[in-house]
């Protein structure tokens, strides 16, 4: 059986690297640089199971398409083992179309993109991004913030991450209150409805699953819902929230800040808004998330090889 990796070898602990050699051919990519299209296909080449990961693809904004095309070329493939919590970058209709299952990470870096959601959280309150932006350029000024002590904070989707969130809120002072699309509870959290929570809250962070359904799911009719000088949080999915529509929200005052992850930071309306902060998405990235990725990943695989795949979407 081959398994095509799309990870370097030298990631994996050596002991990982012997359970996946064990199982027949596997694979390596020699390190995470963006690969052309039919290198891609050419390390993959018979592949039963691969294990992927969006960087060698061109990030989370082209694996897609990339994916895709390479599934294409394997007649024999059965299954494919994501590197990531998200799954928004898999074509999973035509997975289901081939019966090649499709396993992802859940819950490795909830420790890591909490504690990053409640500092970009921070950041926005005491202006800490927004003025470090504009030293940075030789036009530093005074800006006031706010405490979130007191505050309200609104969680949209309480799963892994977003409960977490919902503890470090409390563990500041903030009353929580949450959405979820399906029914949960949560010690000290009040369950809301959506507009509930666009209407109540100071703060508000994003933690629902990546999926084409919940494109925009924040427009201007949502945003003009909100309190006077809410601030957003968004390390989901960009396109949760329609751009132009918060452009115009944080110019007019009505959102204080928004903070999100991108790959691509240029091309979008909120490049040139000050209290807009874009960053490349690394919430993720820290030594205790990446030990439980690898762990998970080769539980993930060893469980296609036997036929018993777990962690499925």
């Amino acid at each position: 059986m081959k398994i095509a990796i799309f990870a370097p070898a030298s990631e994996f602990t050596q002991e990982q690297q012997e359970v996946l050699r064990k199982f027949g051919e596997a694979v390596f990519v020699e390190n995470r640089s963006e690969l052309p299209l039919q290198k891609l296909i050419e390390i993959a080449k018979g592949a039963e199971i691969i294990a992927v990961d969006p960087d060698p693809l061109g990030g989370f904004e082209k694996a897609r398409n990339v994916l895709k095309k390479m599934m294409e070329s394997l007649p024999k493939l059965h299954a494919v083992c994501l590197s990531t919590t998200t799954y928004g970058w898999v074509d999973l209709d035509y997975c289901k179309k081939r019966n090649i299952t499709v396993s992802n990470i859940p819950g490795y870096s909830r420790e890591s993109v909490a504690e990053h959601t409640l500092g970009l959280l921070l950041g926005l309150a005491k202006h800490i991004l927004v003025t470090d932006r504009k030293t940075q350029k030789g036009k530093y000024q005074l800006e006031m913030g706010f405490e979130l002590k007191g505050k309200t904070l609104g969680i949209i989707g309480l799963g892994s991450i977003g409960s977490r969130v919902a503890e470090l809120g409390q563990g500041i002072g903030m009353k929580v209150i949450a959405y979820n699309p399906s029914p949960r509870s949560q010690n000290g959290v009040e369950m809301k409805t959506f507009d509930e929570v666009l209407h109540g809250s100071d703060a508000i962070t994003l933690h629902l699953k990546d999926s084409p359904e919940l494109k925009n799911m924040i427009g201007k009719k949502e945003l003009e819902k909100m309190k006077d000088g809410v601030v957003i949080v968004n390390t989901v999915d960009r396109e949760l929230i329609d751009e132009q529509a918060m452009a115009n929200a944080i110019k007019s005052g009505k959102v204080y800040g928004y903070a999100y992850e991108a790959e691509d930071l240029e091309n979008t309306q909120l490049a040139e808004v000050d209290n807009a902060i874009g960053i490349k998405g690394f919430g993720w990235y820290t030594k205790e998330a990446l030990s439980n990725l690898f762990v998970i990943w080769v539980e993930n695989i060893s469980g296609a090889v036997a036929g018993k795949p777990q962690n499925t979407v």
